[in-house]
Parts: structure tokens; sequence; C-alpha cells
């Protein structure tokens, strides 16, 4: 199985990216996998022209959202790592997910699987958490695809996770698993 890893934390060795490491870890024995930091795409938001709709599905916009998109095409499975801003994921992360709108209609007749990774420094219970995951389940029905991962981690320094060998060990057989 391809699996596309969609980092959207802009931080280079946070919390985030450790997580996304350790499932990585875990995928590659068996899976190819292909990482991409959204933050390094320089994507812009959508402008509502619709050219998308009319031209196979290729946003008009100069940034990195058509080779995203025929990434994601490529891919088996999609998983998104955030860190939570302010209830959801990441600015940089949803203008990745928001590409997803010039693919709509292929992307729907796909068999997929699709994945979260939500790193927040509130309690696991915290309804940023749920919100997050609603989303991410929504998006996995409206496309038809099969949500596989849907995890929640708090962690507030920096480098919580990366000292935390119990939730690096667990994600790692989360990724064999996969």
């Amino acid at each position: 199985m391809k699996i596309l890893i969609l980092n959207g934390s802009p931080r280079k060795n946070g919390n985030t990216v450790h997580a996304l490491n350790a499932l990585k870890v875990g995928m590659e024995p068996r899976h190819r996998t292909e990482w991409i930091n959204v933050v390094d795409l320089n994507l812009q938001g959508c402008i509502a022209c619709e050219a998308c709709q009319q031209n196979g599905g290729r946003c008009v916009l100069p940034d990195g959202g058509a080779e995203l998109m025929d990434k994601v095409v490529a891919a088996d499975m999609i998983l998104f790592g955030s860190p939570v801003y302010w209830w959801g994921i990441t600015g940089q992360l949803k203008l990745a997910l928001d590409k997803f709108y010039s693919k709509g209609d292929e992307l729907m007749t796909m068999s997929k699987k699709l994945g979260i990774v939500a790193i927040g420094e509130a309690e696991l219970g915290d309804s940023e958490y749920r919100l997050i995951s609603s989303q991410f389940r929504y998006i996995a029905e409206y496309l038809g695809w099969e949500m596989i991962v849907d995890e929640k981690i708090s962690a507030g320094a920096v480098d919580d996770l990366a000292r935390n060998k119990a939730v690096l060990g667990q994600l790692e057989k989360l990724g064999e698993d996969i």
C-alpha cells in the first residue's frame, strides 16, 4: 500500500513530527510511504473560481496544490498529522485539505483509507479532539473512504512526545497494524 503522510506542523522537530515518524517506522516494512511537509508547499486558499471543475481538477493558483493532488490520487491511504490550533488542525493543513475540492468527484470514486493524528496540549477528553475527529470522519464518509487511524495525543512542550517512549511505541505498533 502507498501511504501519503501530510505533516501539518510548521515545526520541523515537534510532537507531530515525532508521532508521524513513529507511525512511519511501523508502516515502512510493509508499505511505501511518502512524507510531505505541507508548510513547504506554499499553498493558497481556494478562491471559488470553479476552474478546477472545468479543467480536469487542476487548481489554477500558482502553488503546490496540483502536485499535492496528484500524490493524493496516487496514494492508497492519506495520513494527516497536525498539532491542535484553536480547536482544529493547522491552517496550513486545512489549505491542503481544501485542495481536495479540485479532485472531489474523482476522489469519491476511489477506495482509500484515511487517518488523522492530532496532538494538543489539552487532556485527551477535551472537545478539540472530538471536533477534529468528527471533521475527518465526515470527510471519510463523504468520500466513501475508510477511516482507519484516529489518534489523539496530549503533549504540550515541544519535546514531550520525543521523551514518551511508551506512546511512541504504541504509535509504531499502530503503524505495523495498518
